[in-house]
Parts: C-alpha cells; structure tokens; sequence
C-alpha cells in the first residue's frame, strides 16, 4: 500500500476505535466503510479486508501502542525517568551510591499515598514489588517495558494500587548501557542498537550478587536491604531452543524458596500470572533449559545459587522472578509481553497483598527456628510434571558451511506436545546452624559484604581464649579457569574439631538470630557452592607457611618415628601401600612433618569458627 494510502488508513482507525470507546460496541466501527472506499477509491472487497485488519488490530488492544525497534540511549532513559516526578506527586526519583563507571544507581518508587520512606510503608503494610532492569543491557526489553508501565500508571492513577509500592531500576548495569553496539547479540532479533552484558570491570552483573566485586552490586545490595522488596522482578531475554512462546519465565525454584512462600507461590501465584497472560495472548512457559538437545526430551526448571539476582532475594523470603522473552521474536512483541507481565505481577500483589504479607512474616518468624540448611542442591530427575509445550520440529539437516549435520527449528511445523518439566531438587549438602559466629577482623572483605547487607555483629571488647568449633579444609576442586575474575572453589570438604583459639579485641561475633540468617550461614559456611570460601574470600589459609629443611629435618623425623609407635605403623604401612609414596624421599618427610607438633595448626584451617551454644 502506498505511504500516503497507508497515513490515511491509520487516521481512519484511530477514528474508528474512539468512536468505539462511545459506543462500546465493535459494530460502530463499520460506519463510514462505504465513504471510505468511495474516497479512496478501492473496492469493497479490499474494505472488507482493512476493516478484518481493524477489529483484529482492536481486539487484540495493540492499535495505539508504539511500535518498538529501537531502546534508548542512557542519556535520554535517565532523562524520560526525570520527567516522570514532574507529571505526578505519586513517584520519585532517588539517587544510590554509584557503579563502577561513576554514575549512581537509580531508583524511581511510585507509591499512591505519596510516602516514600520504606520504614514507614512496611509499618503501613505496603508490598513492595521492586523491578530490576538492564543487568544485561544488551537484553533492554524491560527497560522499555518499565517505562511503558510508568506511563500507563501515571496516566491513570486509579491504575496504581494502594496496598503496592513499586520501585523500579530503569537500568543497573550502566557500565553496559553505555557500551552501545550492533553486534554483541548475534542470536537476537531487535533492537538496533544495543548496551553490552559486561560491565566497567567486564563482570557479569547476575553472576556478582554474592561477592559483590562491583560497586554496581554494593549499591544495588544497598538498594535491596532498604527497600527489603516482597517480590522482585528481574527482566532478561533468553537464547538455546526455539518455540511459539514470546515470554518464558523463571520462578524463584520451589524447594529453595521458604515452605509457605514456595506453597503460595507455587499453588496460587504463578497459576495466576500464566491465567492472566493468556488473557492478555502471551501465553508463557517455563524457561526452557532443556534436559537433552531439544525441547521434547524436557526441560530443567533453572537452579539459582546466591550468585544470581533472584537466588540472592530468596536468602531473604523474597519471592523472585527472573521473565525471559525469547531472543528471535521480534523486539516489539518482547516488549509488550514484558509489559503484560508486569501488569499482571501488579495485579496479582494487589489482590493477594494481605497473603503474601502474612505468608512473608510466618517465613521470616519460623527461619528463627530453623535449624538444618541446604547449601548445595541437585536436580531430582525422578520428579516431574507433564506440561504442554508448544514448540517447533526440531531436525538435523547438513550444514552449508561444514557439511556436517546441524540442528534447526522448523517454524513451518509448529507442535504442541506434553513434556516434562523437571522442577524438583534435592540436597546434597546439609549444615545445622550454630549460635554465633566469630570472624577475625583481618578479614575485611567478608565483614564488609556482611555489613553491607545488614547483619548485625559485636565487636570483642577485649582479648580473649574462646572455645569453637572449628573447620579444616580437607579437599575441594577448584576451576581451570577465571570465572568472573575468580578461580571458583567446588566439591569443598571439612573436618571439624573443637579447638580453644585467641581472639582479639574488635573480632566480631555474629549472632545467627537476626533476619540476615540464611545469608549469614550460606555465605560463611565453607561448604556452600555459594559460600565466601568459595569465591576465594579466604585462600591466604590454604598456603603453608613454615617448611623444613630436609637435611636438617631427616634426624628429626627419625626421632619422631622412634618416639611415636602409632604415627610409625601408620608411616610402615603408606610405604607398602602406595608405591609413589614409597619411591619418593621428599614425601615420606613431609608425611612425617604434617604428622609432628612442628605443622602449623592454622594451615587449612578456616578462619570463620562457630559457636554452638
């Protein structure tokens, strides 16, 4: 159709569609067909059409919506999120803290009774739904879609309800905003131009929740322990396997989530959510992470460690969600969908705001008494639900470039199918909570992430001996190669035994009766996939100190044998068992030195101890 032709149809159905609002009745909108065409000059049959084009543009309600091909820089983000406290009393702007590039953090809250201090709205009994956007910014759909969500709440206030205050991060990794490029996405469909998933420090932001080596992760925490969010929205775009859906979504993993969140959430929530998606034509499914190469041998529902945004909310009973829109689907309808969500996550708190309030204390209060936590889990493939899946024919054909066969989606055959959707885990590692902890302040780096999220420690007023449990790292794993600026420790093993130890004045001692509980013990606990030990917070312990000289140490050894039957036998009989240790002079030293008073006791010994009682 002709430019001109087409300018004139839209105005037509623009004028159409209010005269629908009048009336209220889709029959209005054939008015005017017949000096249409004369005016035009086109034939019936092809009116017939344009206005078929019409009542399916009407229904589906997208006819006034943008048409997105393109997300904004950061400059004019920041600025349209400016705007936003000059056409309503009902949000506001704040400034956090700062990101690795310099800038700060935003947050815009808009709150219906005009209150914006978060100790004041939790005495109120608000829910606060917080909504993180651009940790990935070559992934912006949310970024879009939360500025879409402003407009529409602003624009009819009667659309934000009382009982939820919703604070929004129109984007946290600035760093890769900034980074602005075409080609970082090779996978994705739209939009033209794009942010990059690195930050300053090229850290991948949802991998830093726990570590937090970015400053943007130390204000986003900040952020978090303030607001303290009831629910919380991260905004992502997928990759791996094609399928019919737009909107894949990821909630928080039921058997990490408290009991009586993870029963609402599971039972009542997420069933609302996909009803009301399907209401507004985006039906969702879960994330698909798939169990083999395709779809149809099932998918895994994703496992998030504390590293992640939504496994570091649920340390605090905060149900999270991670939507994942589908990277080959046209940006628009990413952001639409992304949109719909949101709304419809609005919709959901409102009317379960009391519940999910209710349900949120009964989680906090029981953690109190919770005494066995899990830090390690594993997918339980003897545990499934069959679910509809609508997907693509998956085939193997030759590739053009190699020869060899390939995989690909046909979008010619679409499918729906049942699948397995395997959505339970069980423990692998398990710790019973202690008292207390003592850290030596030597170790700044883990105080300061426990400070930064709010755990309430004492310092030692004076020098003294204190009987603990202490821990010796007997084995673990540790990556071949960096990840995210770290050697990643794994498959940890302790041995513990009860030691009296010198502590010093301003040591500190961390209670595990406070509300930062599951956090403290995840993070402290060695053992943890998660834990600091893991992040190599504590590696200084794993270096022996002192050694020996093995011409001056061969007499010694000798008088340790003679002198201890015990450490002799079991010296005989690693010899007879083990032919390196048999042929190798230096070992057979060291065995005996690790053996004798003179090892120093501090080597593996990690240095977080733990009170019992």
């Amino acid at each position: 159709m002709p430019g001109d032709e087409r300018h004139a149809l839209y105005n037509f159905i623009e004028l159409k569609r209010r005269e629908m609002e009048k009336k209220k009745s889709l029959n209005s909108s054939t008015i005017g067909t017949t000096k249409f065409c004369r005016m035009k000059k086109i034939s019936p049959l092809f009116a017939v059409l344009i206005f078929s084009l019409i009542f399916q543009l009407l229904s589906a309600q997208t006819i006034t919506r943008k048409v997105y091909t393109t997300t904004p820089v950061y400059a004019e983000l920041i600025a349209t999120y400016e705007k936003f406290p000059q056409k309503s009393s009902s949000c506001k702007l704040l400034k956090y803290g700062s990101t690795d590039i310099g800038k700060p953090l935003h947050l815009l809250v808009i709150s219906k009774s005009k209150e914006f201090d978060p100790a004041i709205l939790r005495q109120q009994n608000k829910r606060i739904l917080l909504i993180n956007n651009g940790i990935h910014p070559g992934e912006p759909d949310g970024i879009d879609a939360s500025i879409e969500l402003v407009n529409t709440l602003l624009e009819d206030e009667s659309k934000i309800p009382n009982d939820v205050v919703i604070c929004i991060v129109p984007v946290y990794n600035v760093d890769g905003c900034l980074n602005r490029g075409k080609f970082s996405r090779a996978n994705q469909n739209g939009p033209e131009e794009y942010g990059f998933r690195g930050n300053a420090q090229n850290l991948d932001l949802n991998r830093d929740f726990i570590k937090a080596d970015s400053k943007n992760a130390q204000t986003f925490t900040q952020i978090f322990q303030t607001w303290k969010p009831d629910v919380f929205v991260d905004n992502h775009t997928s990759d791996g396997a094609d399928y019919q859906y737009i909107m894949t979504l990821i909630a928080t993993q039921r058997d990490k989530l408290h009991p009586v969140l993870s029963k609402y959430m599971c039972e009542d929530m997420v069933p609302q959510l996909y009803s009301k998606m399907k209401e507004r034509k985006y039906e969702m499914c879960p994330y698909v992470e798939t169990e083999g190469e395709t779809p149809e041998s099932g998918i895994v529902e994703f496992m998030e460690s504390p590293r992640y945004s939504s496994g570091y909310a649920v340390l605090f009973n905060c149900i999270s969600f991670v939507p994942e829109t589908h990277m080959w689907k046209p940006y628009n309808e990413r952001v639409w969908s992304d949109y719909e969500l949101l709304l419809a996550m609005i919709d959901v708190i409102h009317k379960d705001a009391k519940k999910i309030g209710e349900l949120k204390t009964l989680a906090d209060v029981q953690l109190m008494k919770q005494q066995q936590f899990i830090l390690n889990w594993q997918l339980d493939t003897a545990k499934f639900d069959n679910i509809n899946f609508k997907g693509y024919e998956a085939i193997h054909k030759p590739s053009n470039i190699s020869g060899l066969q390939r995989l690909y989606y046909d979008r010619n055959k679409p499918y729906t199918k049942s699948i397995r959707f395997y959505n339970r885990y069980k423990p692998t590692t398990t710790v019973t909570a202690p008292t207390q902890y003592i850290i030596p302040q030597a170790w700044a780096k883990a105080i300061e992430r426990l400070q930064l999220n709010g755990v309430q420690m004492k310092q030692l007023e004076r020098d003294t001996a204190i009987t603990c449990e202490v821990s010796y790292i007997t084995d673990f794993e540790t990556g071949k190669n960096p990840y995210e600026g770290h050697y990643v420790h794994y498959n940890t093993r302790i041995r513990k035994e009860n030691q009296r130890l010198n502590f010093y004045k301003g040591d500190y001692l961390i209670s595990t009766q406070q509300a930062a509980r599951r956090y403290i013990i995840e993070t402290l606990e060695p053992e943890g996939d998660d834990s600091f030990f893991a992040w190599n917070f504590f590696d200084a312990v794993l270096q022996q100190k002192e050694w020996f000289s093995d011409y001056i140490f061969e007499e010694k050894a000798e008088e340790l044998l003679n002198n201890d039957p015990k450490l002799n036998e079991e010296f005989q009989l690693k010899k007879k068992t083990d032919k390196s240790f048999a042929e190798n002079h230096r070992a057979q030293l060291l065995f005996i030195y690790r053996h004798s008073p003179y090892y120093e006791k501090s080597h593996n010994r990690y240095p977080v101890v733990r009170l019992l009682n």
